[in-house]
């Protein structure tokens, strides 16, 4: 029995699948294993916390492609993939964790069991859930196989979103929108960080409307003045204070898909040189807006940023934007394309990004971002609409 509740249409899946099919063909491989979590749902639906095991699904030129994972989680791929009950393998759990045998032998024995021991499989190399113990563990089971680092291929795929997805990342951005709306309402000097980032997921969970809200692939990242110099910082208890900055990076999830929107707030009166850096990132995020047109590289967005910046005496070097659109922890980009000088990808109706040029500096940061929708004609479309400035609260 397939999934009782499939968030797209047979024909999304199948129009996936035929992408993924033709990539693998002009690799030249005979099969494909994808592990992430990411392009596991991409291609077959399947939903779950259960990616801290080895799992993943296996992808066939000729049949249906086949959900392999824990015994256990079977029945969560049997009520979220589009697949027939037939088309879903599980291990057992004594190769949960196990020092004695590992869970690469049972995949192994499928693919020869199915006539893949002397053909050349793709695998995801480079991925957070693909280890080097996995890796090893395939090259013994079939010392006849040729293993391909397919890294990505499926990601590459995932580029150019169709309406259905589109329609979810809007939903994602009234999320976002209801977040950095309650933010800049709730912070206040004297109120402690995580009282604020526990309202942060009530909205987030709570969602807008019939857009129930995910769960983040990232989680809430708030760090303040001096703190505020590192991208990647969390939450504690310390208490907001008159006379800081501190940016707020979020993302509104809806079935997986994610709208990033960061804003920052500054409690007080800012100084001058947080006025000036507010003036040049708005500058330079309207110029790359312009910039992210179909039939342009990727690139273009960069240096139309970095261009405002360096007028401004600014220098930046790190990127400033990458796509966005299903995702599971740890990350909610698609690593593939980035916006960064040297990038000569070229643009594509119905893209996605995250087009985020943080300032992390000595000792402050500012971030003032946008996820965007490269358009058919014209200047990209911004997902979230909200004004597009420092946040000050005297």
């Amino acid at each position: 029995m397939p999934a009782v509740e499939l968030p797209f249409t047979p024909s999304e899946y199948a129009r996936r699948l035929g992408k993924v099919r033709r990539a693998m063909a002009e690799r030249g491989l005979d099969v494909l294993f994808v592990e992430d979590p990411s392009n596991m749902a991409w291609i077959t639906g399947y939903d779950g916390w259960s990616f801290y095991v080895h799992q993943g699904v296996i992808v066939f030129h000729d049949a249906d492609p086949v959900w392999w994972g824990r015994g256990q989680d079977a029945n969560g791929a049997v009520r979220t993939v589009w697949m027939e009950r037939t088309s879903i393998a599980g291990y057992a759990d004594n190769y949960v964790q196990s020092t004695v045998r590992h869970p690469m032998q049972d995949l192994a024995a499928i693919l020869r069991d199915r006539g893949y021991a002397g053909k050349r499989i793709g695998l995801e190399l480079e991925n957070y859930y693909f280890s080097a113990k996995a890796y090893l563990v395939l090259r013994q089971e079939l010392p006849n196989a040729e293993l391909v680092d397919a890294t990505a291929l499926v990601n590459w795929q995932r580029g150019v979103k169709s309406e259905e997805e589109i329609a979810f990342m809007r939903k994602a951005a009234r999320i976002s929108e209801k977040i950095v709306d309650g933010i800049v309402e709730r912070v206040e000097p004297g109120r402690p960080k995580n009282e604020v980032v526990a309202e942060i997921y009530a909205d987030a969970i709570r969602g807008v409307g019939d857009a129930w809200g995910d769960y983040a692939a990232i989680v809430p990242l708030l760090p303040s003045g001096t703190d505020a110099a590192a991208p990647h910082l969390t939450w504690d208890d310390r208490r907001f204070r008159t006379g800081e900055a501190t940016f707020f990076e979020i993302a509104g999830c809806y079935r997986r898909y994610h709208t990033p929107f960061c804003r920052t707030v500054f409690l007080g009166k800012p100084p001058q040189h947080i006025l000036d850096a507010e003036k040049a990132l708005v500058e330079g995020l309207e110029a790359g807006l312009d910039a992210a047109r179909p039939g342009r590289p990727a690139g273009d967005v960069a240096r139309a940023l970095f261009g405002a910046l360096e007028r401004a005496g600014i220098h930046k070097d790190s990127r400033c934007g990458y796509p966005i659109g299903i995702s599971y922890p740890p990350d909610w980009g698609e690593r593939t394309i980035s916006f960064r000088k040297e990038e000569e990808t070229i643009l594509e109706a119905g893209m996605t990004f995250h087009f985020m040029p943080g300032l992390w500096m000595e000792d402050w940061g500012l971030e003032i971002t946008e996820s965007i929708l490269i358009r058919e004609t014209g200047a990209a479309e911004c997902f979230c609409d909200r004004p597009r400035k420092l946040v000050v609260k005297d």
